[in-house]
């Protein structure tokens, strides 16, 4: 099994948690991928059940297909190029978009062996776009380039199972991001 970006194994899979969830919430996933060139939907379909939640993926390794295909900003490619937070934002976004999808996830990079336009190996983004919103994650990774790659992935599925985490803590009934935040409320169900 690959480590993650502090060297750890995790503890079972991420990719069956996530799609786990998912599958809970009847809520759907796509994903854009460009470093990890499909090793992020290879461990999403390898999960028994995925059918039901997968609708599918992007590879998008060159710059222009993040915009032909990704729906990026073509100003925003040439600005400040491919390995930037708010580009892997817009992969997600995009993704989820193109995919018809409740959930995008999305990974963008350098890998190595060489830096990238002044983008040093190991600088890594991914980001999830969701039903309440986007985050993005910078990645600073060390080793080589299968390293990385295998990093990123669990990583990406790290934060995609964070943002659903948060997402169903935000709609359980009885809570104060249910309640409007209100306390006295929350205790009653917004009565």
């Amino acid at each position: 099994m690959e480590t993650d970006a502090n060297g750890r194994r995790p503890v079972g899979s991420p990719a069956a948690g996530v799609v786990h969830r998912l599958a809970q919430r009847h809520e759907t996933l796509a994903t854009v991928e460009s470093l990890t060139g499909g090793l992020l939907s290879a461990s999403i379909v390898e999960i028994a059940g995925v059918s039901g939640v997968y609708r599918g993926g992007l590879i998008v390794y060159a710059t222009e297909l993040k915009a032909w295909l990704a729906g990026v900003p073509e100003d925003l490619l040439a600005d400040r190029g491919p390995v930037d937070p708010d580009v892997a934002l817009a992969l997600a976004e995009g993704g989820r978009r193109r995919c018809g999808a409740d959930w995008g996830l999305a990974t963008t990079g350098v890998a190595g062996p060489q830096p990238q336009d002044g983008k040093p190996v190991g600088l890594v983004y991914v980001a999830v776009a969701g039903p309440g919103g986007a985050e993005v994650s910078r990645l600073d990774l060390d080793g080589g380039r299968d390293h990385i790659r295998s990093a990123t992935v669990i990583e990406a599925l790290r934060l995609l199972a964070q943002r659903i985490h948060a997402a169903g803590a935000a709609t359980v009934p009885g809570t104060q991001a249910a309640a409007g935040g209100d306390p006295a409320t929350a205790a009653t169900g917004g009565r």
